[in-house]
């Protein structure tokens, strides 16, 4: 069971232990880690990275949540939010409005495991601030929508929530995944997403994302 106390703190809820007879079996308790479909391999992403164009940062002037319309529906009453639960989680559960009402959620940014859906967050791995500060705010707004709502890359993922909040719009290099472990995944997820949709990145990012993609093995 996930406890809460003062400042708000999260614990993973990783194993749990069965003694029978002389034997102590380890029973592994944390749901599958969700992959996000589109990563790619460390030689494409390193390609990728090498193919950005580097700029300075743009302004967040105009700035706002509302010119990337989401969440959409995506099939039947089910937004976009909803199907990246049912996607990431484990014996995910919904109810006839397509909300979850069960399932487990493991967030790679931190390890911790969730069994309430109020507890996770839907990440944008490019933050919308940060897309527009790249090069989205000259997009239209159905291009915009296209990208807060993207299913067919890795930019979308469930994570803690207040370690999504903690985040924030920041880019690499100023915040990385807690889990260390987890950095090369999250560098290709970011590469990749950016390519994709012909954003720009800054030198200090690019140092970043180059660092942790040389700790990828493949």
């Amino acid at each position: 069971m996930l406890t809460r106390s003062s400042p708000r703190r999260r614990f993973a809820v990783v194993a749990a232990a069965v003694l029978t007879g002389a034997c102590l079996v380890v029973v592994n308790a944390q749901p599958a880690m969700a992959t996000p479909p589109g990563i790619p391999s460390k030689s494409t992403a390193q390609s990728q990275l090498n193919a950005l164009t580097v700029a300075t940062q743009g302004s967040t002037t105009g700035y706002s949540r509302d010119l990337f319309p989401h969440w959409i529906t995506i099939s039947g009453s089910c937004n976009t939010r909803e199907q990246v639960l049912k996607r990431d989680g484990t014996s995910v559960v919904v109810d006839s409005s397509c909300a979850a009402t069960s399932g487990r959620w493991y967030s790679p940014y931190d390890g911790a495991t969730w069994s309430a859906a109020s507890d996770v967050d839907i990440d944008h791995v490019v933050p919308l601030a940060e897309a527009w500060r790249s090069g989205a705010n000259a997009w239209t707004t159905s291009r915009r929508q296209s990208f807060a709502n993207d299913l067919t890359r890795p930019q979308l993922i469930a994570v803690t929530d207040n370690v999504n909040q903690s985040k924030g719009d920041q880019d690499p290099s100023t915040w990385q995944p807690s889990l260390s472990s987890y950095r090369c995944t999250y560098s290709k997820m970011w590469i990749t997403v950016k390519y994709s949709w012909s954003l720009t990145l800054q030198s200090s990012e690019k140092s970043a994302l180059q660092s942790m993609l040389n700790t990828c093995s493949s």
